[in-house]
């Protein structure tokens, strides 16, 4: 079978860690398997594996400095040459550099110039890897979209017998090689996805809100990140977690921070699907203390939240595919129909909460897309995330559609 790293540039980042020894295989592997390998020590590292094994072994120059013998190492050339990025190991010290943008060695240099997914394999012992510094500096790197390969448990450097051994090679080499053989339909797309509802509070206790889970704005991230987008996920409050590695994950709770953040990303996105239950109002005064029993009746006023479909409609530029959701109890078609031409959508997904096992809190969901001119596809009931595969089908069709336009 042909190897999915033939001719594939990758920059190996070595940190100080006892399991760098592990770092000679992994660098045996990928050229093994024809990668063009880069390796880039921090000076810590050095003391754990010699440079010249690695030199030997990739057949290329090993960087530990900004500069040797009076010639500059260029992190960004380094950085803009590789398809991808692997720092295995990586020690609790370096993944909170890169968690924080610390850049003080030329590993952290050529980290913060890359233009391309990383990966990174822990390898600490288990109390280092527990300690719950560590914990929030690796959840911020998932958020960022890199990929984590988790660690494995078994003797470690102390003696002691639990997590936070590296992965091994091969499973390393495995993980590399699957990211590079997944589909590619829209690999060079940048897709920007929002799911979840939005809680507008009324006080620190309560809030405006409404039953949406996010599954199904998950499921659509997650179906984009394997057809190869790129993919930032907005997502509001939920207890579910992004199980796809590379999505990019910004947590928000009101549809004005949702707004913001959609605002910001939305002109570099090649995709955007508004998955997210948006509040359409929200209370016009947030009580700053709890607001208090003292009559049979209260009164709230409300105003209108930001129409973040809407703002994109106006602003969507050629090229771009704008997605929709529409979920009604009455005139349903004509609603939606109303809502695609208004915003300027290339595609609505009508939801009926009159469909048994659809709408909130199912884990199905029974949908009808409308495209342009009122083309019309109607899906019998599914799991939500067979459904995300029709939705990300047509976005892929549309895709193409484009794409053959003069």
């Amino acid at each position: 079978m042909r190897s999915m790293l033939i001719g594939k540039k990758i920059i190996l980042g070595i940190s100080g860690s006892i399991a760098a020894y592990k770092s000679a295989l992994i660098v045996r592997l990928l050229v093994k398997q024809g990668a063009d390998v880069r390796v880039v020590m921090t000076p810590s590292s050095t003391q754990f594996i010699a440079p010249l094994t690695l030199a030997t072994l990739s057949g290329k120059k090993v960087y530990t400095d900004f500069s040797e013998h009076d010639t500059w190492n260029n992190h960004v050339e380094m950085g803009r040459w590789a398809d991808l990025m692997l720092i295995a190991p990586a020690s609790a010290n370096t993944i909170f550099k890169m968690a924080n943008g610390v850049c003080d060695n030329l590993l952290t240099a050529v980290y913060l110039s890359r233009d391309c997914p990383v990966f990174f394999a822990p390898a600490m012992d288990e109390d280092m890897w527990r300690n719950t510094s560590v914990q929030y500096n690796v959840k911020r790197l998932v958020s960022f979209g890199h990929i984590l390969l988790d660690v494995e448990k078994g003797q470690l450097a102390s003696g002691l017998y639990g997590e936070g051994r590296m992965a091994e090679p091969d499973t390393i080499i495995e993980n590399l090689s699957r990211f590079f053989s997944k589909p590619d339909s829209l690999r060079g797309k940048k897709a920007l996805v929002t799911g979840g509802p939005t809680y507008e509070p009324l006080d620190p206790v309560r809030f405006i809100g409404n039953y949406s889970s996010g599954k199904t704005g998950i499921a659509i991230a997650e179906e984009l990140a394997l057809q190869g987008a790129e993919v930032d996920l907005i997502l509001g409050p939920t207890n579910l977690q992004v199980q796809t590695h590379g999505i990019r994950v910004t947590p928000v709770n009101t549809a004005s921070e949702m707004y913001d953040i959609c605002m910001q990303k939305f002109t570099a996105a090649d995709i955007i699907v508004m998955a997210a239950a948006v509040a359409d109002y929200k209370p016009k005064i947030s009580e700053i203390q709890k607001i208090k029993k003292a009559a049979d009746k209260i009164t709230l006023e409300l105003e209108m939240t930001p129409d973040i479909l809407y703002e994109m409609g106006k602003k969507k530029s050629k090229g771009q595919i704008l997605v929709g959701f529409s979920l009604e109890t009455q005139n349903e078609k004509q609603f939606t129909l109303e809502k695609l031409k208004s915003k300027n959508l290339d595609l609505i997904i009508l939801n009926s909460l009159a469909d048994k096992g659809a709408g909130f809190k199912h884990d199905t969901n029974k949908i009808t897309i409308f495209g342009l001119e009122g083309k019309e596809t109607i899906f019998p009931l599914k799991a939500k995330t067979d459904v995300a595969k029709d939705i990300v089908a047509a976005i892929i069709q549309l895709s193409h559609e484009h794409q053959e336009l003069p």
